[in-house]
């Protein structure tokens, strides 16, 4: 290479801020209806785009009109080795503007952050991979072992459309794959000046969405009713969103537990495990939502016009069960509605959890190190579901690992899915480091 294009070579620091920018840019919103969501065919060919510029073949397959998800193979030095698949989705949920402090698809950068609908979840990361594949591509790296890139739709709607259709109609994409990585792990919690954890996901909830209908005698409105469908429907409803399930304590959030409150010097009480979460601030919601099954009505739909009583009412319900406990959790939904009540299921995954331990996790705990001397990597359950669920079925091993390095005051958990959603800037570009020193030698 000569030193005219070696200086003209971006950095790694800029150009993923830069991706991540684009892809911000890119609304890419997922209502889960075909027919209103958006943007993730212009995502993918942006994707593809920025990977044939170094060299890299990637093949977008669509699912359907405009759902489109795209894959590609980087080889590694020993072919005899199992491939390491590196996930990230590249739709997003709806954001409403007159809400945020930005426009939501601005990839505006103020006060030393990046803001934007994905910034977390999960273009960020999306950003940090493009990032450290262009820059091997450039630089002639080749990492130890092949690395499968698979940037998907869906995920926001339950993976229909993007993981679930890639593992059961492209399955050969992932030959050879025994390992993965995606997102929501990796990100720091300060504990004080020195020390940081950094959660690494090794369990995520299951998926139970599911609606209920009640039915009832349609009727006038001005009439006397003991028969209304609205009222018996909203009666279950409120049982099941002010029912709080038993504490039910995993492997993964036990030694998640015990290694934060030994830093933090708080007596863990099995049987009281809320006492020590309620004390790690900005993350305790999501940990908090780790130690139960949970139930939170989302949706409501009855009626036609102010004065006719309706025969019929829905409501979608939002569950997450632990593992081994989602058949325990329709047994107790069953018993909170009633007999009136039929539940439907809309979407049925089951949750994960793998051990902590393996050549993989020492990798990403070196890496973690090398650019954080005060990092202490631990293992946590992740209360909401990733693509890791259908690649899963393939038998691969799975971890969230999109490594973060966040302010202490910043909080976290309530940025996914929420309003004024923003990555620090150097948290991105500390990630890209992490991640190019772990990709280069797992």
């Amino acid at each position: 290479m000569t030193s005219d294009a070696a200086s003209a070579r971006p950095e790694p620091a800029d150009e993923v801020v830069d991706l991540c920018r684009d892809l911000l840019r890119i609304d890419t919103t997922n209502t889960g209806d075909n027919a209103t969501s958006a943007g993730e065919r212009a995502a993918a060919e942006y994707v593809a785009e920025k990977l044939a510029e170094v060299g890299v073949d990637a093949v977008i397959h669509e699912s359907a009109p405009g759902r489109a998800n795209l894959v590609a193979r980087i080889p590694g030095t020993d072919p005899g080795r199992d491939a390491l698949l590196v996930h990230g989705h590249l739709d997003v949920v709806p954001a409403d503007p007159d809400e945020w402090s930005v426009h939501p698809f601005s990839g505006e950068i103020r006060d030393g952050y990046l803001w934007g609908r994905g910034a977390i979840d999960m273009k960020d990361f999306d950003a940090m991979v493009l990032t450290v594949v262009r820059n091997w591509q450039r630089t002639g790296v080749r990492p130890a072992r092949d690395i499968v890139l698979a940037f998907t739709a869906d995920e926001e709607a339950g993976s229909d459309y993007g993981a679930h259709f890639l593992t059961e109609h492209h399955r050969g994409l992932f030959d050879g794959c025994s390992e993965a990585i995606g997102e929501v792990g990796g990100f720091s919690y300060t504990i004080d000046e020195s020390q940081r954890l950094y959660l690494i996901e090794t369990a995520e909830k299951g998926i139970d969405w599911l609606r209920l209908h009640a039915r009832g005698r349609p009727g006038h409105g001005s009439m006397v009713h003991d028969d209304n469908a609205v009222t018996v429907l909203a009666e279950a409803v409120a049982r099941i969103g002010r029912h709080r399930f038993p504490v039910v304590v995993t492997d993964t959030v036990r030694a998640f537990l015990e290694e934060v409150s030994d830093l933090l010097g708080v007596e863990l009480d099995p049987a009281d495990p809320e006492t020590a979460i309620a004390k790690l601030g900005p993350i305790a919601n999501i940990i908090g939502a780790t130690i139960r099954n949970t139930a939170n009505p989302t949706r409501l739909a009855a009626g036609y016009k102010d004065n006719v009583i309706p025969g019929r009412a829905t409501a979608t319900i939002d569950c997450r069960s632990l593992p081994g406990q989602s058949e325990l959790l329709e047994q107790q939904l069953r018993e909170l509605v009633g007999p009136d009540i039929v539940i439907e299921y809309i979407q049925r995954q089951p949750a994960l959890e793998t051990t902590f331990d393996g050549d993989l996790v020492d990798a990403m705990s070196v890496a973690l190190r090398a650019e954080d001397p005060g990092a202490r990597p631990v293992p946590y359950m992740l209360s909401g579901g990733t693509d890791a669920k259908a690649f899963s079925q393939l038998g691969i091993r799975c971890f969230g690992f999109a490594p973060l390095r966040l302010p202490a005051d910043l909080n976290f958990s309530g940025l996914f899915h929420g309003i004024d959603e923003r990555v620090p800037v150097d948290g991105l570009q500390f990630g890209v480091r992490v991640l190019d020193r772990f990709l280069r030698s797992c």
